[in-house]
């Protein structure tokens, strides 16, 4: 894992290697101030030369200055790389998300992705920062304090090693305990934005029903469950301070009362053991705040594990070696065709499904509730692959074409409508970018979209917000299927993309595609029987096989399930999923 993050540095690099030699002559420079005062003070102070106080001043506040700038532009480079590594991190991660199957993509929530580009890039970001910095600077800091004190009184200086050596272990047991709560808080994140995520986008639904009381509950106790793993951390990362401040005051009071008795016996000098009490902090410090490094590298290791799932997933569609780039017409074919969305496991969604489909004609699926009209249709752009048989579009195999190629030859309008928030042109053109301003308005009408975008005050400038929530259902089925027509495609896909409209401008619909896009393969899913009554042929979907497959006079007078519901929806009655009678 950690591999697979460092190759995101990239440009990154030259900042990520010059941070920790500045921090380490930072190091230096604040290691030999010490040195310099135990000088000062035995050799100027103590004997009044005032010569020797000026020089080795000079000498001092040269180090400071040195070190103050080394650290400065550590920090500055290690923010710049820590940073940079986020950016690329989230870049790769979200140019990786689209070449996801749809099958990749049902692994991970909406909301686990969401949190894997924000809060777990951002923890190793920190992690990252503190890597180059403190991970240099504090073992740099301690071992050179170490060596000085050993150099100015290797006695004094053993206590300095038994505490490193105590608090060490003790710290180790401390941050290892506390990981296992780290690693249980982070997906916990995915619950808490799952649940803002789903409150935002159907507030509409939730004031409609008064269900703030309950939504804000749920809300609550997501975000009490990360509140109570973080605390179980916390009070194992508490003991952390209260180690090293009694570790910090009993160095300094045994060095005080042992190195009092050596100046008492001149077995060493007062500036001496003022140095050695600087390099007691500086070495105690340091031994701090590398295990603040180690909590928040433990913090981050279920972070680099989570965008590691991300990175490491490889899409189940692939292209094959010599693609072919051209589709020749919008003929599809199913020939023996299972389709399971668990391979291993799941029950087949599709079974055994048969079907010849000309170039140019119009074909109607209908079927009840479950009986996989939308499976069959996410075959013929390959945003799924079969489990067994295989689907052919031109006379091709959907698997030998490259897949790009292939959709953009079949526009999809799906059950679920998405626009995106800038103007109406804006979202016409995800048909076509370079589509002029006469060939939008010239779909729109197709789709019966231009009557309510000319009473726009700003027309097809108009800004939809995101997820158009200030168009209605209707209105946002009609630019999509304008959108969709955009494309011009070979095949056109409507999965119940008109259930929204009223019948009068569905038969508009469908009467603009017959006289308008005649060579155009026509797919249409739909509830109502009248959306597919002028078919050329229609298919009965029945638990994921086909029951029933002709022209809407030979359903009628050979298939029950058809007539049913003809009967049921000409008489006034339901959809297709209630009986007729009932």
């Amino acid at each position: 894992m950690i591999g697979i993050l460092l190759k995101e540095v990239k440009e990154y690099k030259k900042a990520s290697i010059v941070t920790p030699f500045f921090m380490l002559f930072e190091v230096i420079m604040e290691t030999f101030i010490p040195f310099l005062m135990a000088s000062i003070i035995d050799d100027g102070v103590n004997a009044g030369n005032m010569a020797h106080i000026y020089k080795v001043g000079a000498v001092m506040l040269a180090a400071a200055v040195v070190g103050l700038l080394a650290g400065l532009a550590g920090g500055r480079y290690g923010a710049k790389a820590s940073a940079g590594l986020a950016k690329n991190l989230r870049e790769s991660m979200f140019n990786h998300i689209q070449t996801f199957s749809f099958s990749n993509i049902d692994k991970f929530s909406t909301a686990g992705l969401v949190t894997r580009l924000t809060t777990d890039v951002t923890n190793v970001q920190y992690a990252y920062q503190m890597v180059l910095r403190m991970m240099m600077r504090a073992p740099a800091s301690m071992i050179c304090a170490l060596l000085m004190a050993f150099h100015i009184n290797a006695r004094l200086s053993g206590i300095y090693l038994v505490a490193v050596l105590i608090l060490g272990v003790l710290l180790f047991f401390i941050i290892r305990h506390a990981t296992r709560y780290f690693r249980m808080a982070f997906p916990k994140y995915d619950e808490l934005n799952a649940s803002v995520q789903e409150n935002v986008s159907a507030i509409r639904v939730v004031k409609a029903y008064v269900r703030e009381e309950q939504e804000t509950t749920k809300f609550q106790k997501a975000s009490q469950n990360i509140y109570r793993i973080f605390v179980k951390a916390e009070k194992n990362i508490v003991y952390n301070a209260p180690l090293m401040q009694t570790t910090v005051y009993t160095c300094i009071l045994l060095i005080s009362w042992i190195g009092a008795k050596m100046i008492v016996g001149s077995a060493l000098t007062t500036g001496e053991l003022m140095s050695l009490l600087t390099y007691c902090m500086n070495i105690l410090m340091n031994l701090m705040m590398l295990s603040m490094v180690f909590v928040m590298l433990s913090m981050s290791t279920a972070s680099v594990e989570r965008i590691g799932e991300i990175l490491t997933e490889t899409s189940d569609l692939k292209n094959p070696e010599n693609p072919v780039m051209e589709v020749k017409d919008g003929s599809i074919a199913f020939r023996h065709v299972n389709f399971s969305y668990n391979r291993e496991s799941g029950k087949p969604v599709l079974k055994d499904i048969n079907l010849e489909i000309h170039s140019g004609e119009t074909i109607g699926i209908i079927g009840g509730t479950g009986s996989a009209k939308t499976s069959l249709v996410n075959l013929v752009s390959r945003l799924y692959d079969v489990t067994e048989g295989e689907v052919l579009v031109g006379g091709k195999n959907v698997k030998d074409y490259d897949m790009e190629a292939l959709r953009n030859q079949v526009s999809v309008v799906l059950q679920n409508n998405v626009l995106f928030s800038g103007t109406i042109y804006e979202n016409l053109r995800w048909g076509n970018e370079n589509a002029t301003e006469e060939e939008c308005q010239r779909a729109c009408q197709l789709a019966c979209a231009e009557e309510f975008i000319n009473r726009f005050p700003k027309g097809y400038e108009t800004y939809i917000e995101q997820g158009g929530s200030n168009v209605s259902g209707g209105q946002k089925q009609r630019l999509c299927i304008a959108r969709a027509l955009l494309k011009k495609p070979k095949i056109l896909i409507l999965d119940d993309s008109t259930s929204a409209v009223d019948t009068a401008t569905d038969r508009k619909i469908r009467s603009a595609f017959r006289d308008e896009i005649p060579d155009t393969t026509k797919l249409i899913i739909a509830q109502r029987i009248s959306s597919v009554q002028d078919a050329d042929r229609i298919i009965v979907l029945e638990e994921g096989q086909i029951n029933g497959f002709g022209t809407p006079e030979e359903l009628l007078a050979s298939n029950e399930i058809y007539r049913e519901v003809y009967e049921s929806q000409t008489s006034g009655g339901g959809d297709f999923d209630e009986k007729a009678g009932e």
